[in-house]
């Protein structure tokens, strides 16, 4: 007898069903994987609104110029975040079917960084307005 006799089998250690197809991927990673490409689609659907808020409501902040070049640059980063999200779920759902790797974290480190320099970008304008 081994101490794997003993053990009280976790609900992972539920055999698959007869019926599962080969290659066929766990509901629960699916979904997961569906949670995560709605979230980044969110992100980039706030970017998007905070481009245009900033060229359109924001009349005292900075010169029209500087407002139209920040929220056309927040409107395109947006649009790069739904593109990168988008890409990056293809490539989870074709790794958790095909036993791949899953997608490295450049793409977040690029969206991150872009992020930086927005917000320094944003600062510089907004104490320019003052």
């Amino acid at each position: 007898m081994t101490v794997d006799d003993w053990r009280v089998p976790a609900a992972d250690d539920v055999p698959d069903h007869p019926n599962t197809l080969p290659g066929s991927v766990d509901a629960r990673f699916t979904l997961a994987a569906e949670r995560t490409v709605l979230s980044w689609f969110r992100t980039a659907l706030g970017l998007v609104a905070a481009g245009l808020a900033v060229m359109h409501v924001l009349p005292d902040y900075s010169t029209q110029t500087s407002r139209d070049i920040l929220g056309i640059a927040l409107v395109a980063f947006g649009t790069a975040t739904a593109v990168a999200g988008g890409l990056r779920w293809r490539q989870t759902t074709n790794a958790l079917r095909d036993g791949g790797p899953m997608p490295g974290p450049l793409p977040i480190w690029a969206l991150i960084s872009l992020l930086t320099v927005f917000s320094v970008f944003a600062v510089i304008l907004g104490l320019q307005s003052r």
